[in-house]
């Protein structure tokens, strides 16, 4: 976890020495997904403190951070223990003014181990970036939770992701190899057209020949991606973002 917390420090710093407002990491990004690991459930004890060291960070550097999404362990040792997936919007002055819990589990890989939020509902906030929902992986593919956001006057959307090519069936892999990249790269241009939201999509990326996709990018109404990590490597980008695009879009689509 520590050196995966000082590799996001870094990139975190660079990312506020660049002019940067806003960093985003990827979902699972301190520990991978790994639930079956004796150490694993113990490491999640220590999500406090990681989520206070982001607080610090997004003080010490002046940027707002969503740190990806922190694996959260609940009333450890009794019937009520729990696994929540967490993420948070922590502002520059290091509070926190958002939270949200993934609803949308992946499968038994998930929803064997985590606790979903079930029906609480998503929540729009305002930021110093103007009005923000979240969502985490596996939520981007329901429609249903973009239009709660949106009613609510959110404009930008952050998908902290842990999402691999390896996610795709047999069947489909012998279709498409890289099924999921096509999968993500059409949802979230979708997405930002029909909701005329601006799309911040941070997904893991990782070694090769582990099935890590990568792809994350920024995506706007009319340009899609305004830059997108094409490969599965570790990266970052920094990107500037035109929000007048939105308005622009919502008086041509008129979808809000």
């Amino acid at each position: 976890m520590e050196r995966n917390f000082q590799k996001a420090a870094e990139y975190i710093e660079s990312a506020s020495n660049q002019g940067a407002i806003l960093a985003v990491l990827p979902e699972y990004h301190l520990l991978n997904w790994v639930p079956h690991d004796p150490g694993y459930k113990e490491a999640c004890s220590h999500w406090q403190t990681y989520l206070q060291k982001y607080q610090n960070l997004a003080k010490e550097f002046n940027i707002c951070i969503v740190p990806g999404t922190l694996v959260e362990l609940h009333d450890q040792g009794t019937q009520d223990e729990r696994l929540l997936n967490v993420a948070y919007f922590i502002d520059n002055t290091g509070a926190i003014l958002g939270r949200y819990q993934k609803k949308n589990l992946w499968g038994n890989i998930e929803r064997d181990h985590l606790t979903s939020s079930t029906m609480d509902p998503h929540v729009a906030f305002d930021t110093p970036i103007g009005k923000v929902g979240m969502l985490i992986c596996w939520d981007l593919a329901f429609p249903e939770a973009w239009r709660e956001l949106i009613s609510q006057g959110a404009k930008t959307i952050i998908i902290p992701t842990f999402w691999t090519l390896s996610d795709c069936s047999k069947e489909g892999l012998a279709i498409n190899p890289v099924a999921e990249g096509l999968f993500l790269d059409s949802m979230l241009t979708a997405r930002c057209f029909e909701n005329t939201c601006a799309v911040v999509f941070a997904n893991a990326g990782g070694p090769p020949g582990k099935g890590y996709a990568g792809l994350s990018q920024v995506c706007v109404p009319y340009a899609g991606a305004l830059t997108r990590l094409g490969s599965h490597a570790e990266g970052m980008a920094v990107v500037d973002v035109d929000m007048g695009i939105l308005e622009d879009a919502e008086k041509n689509y008129q979808t809000q």
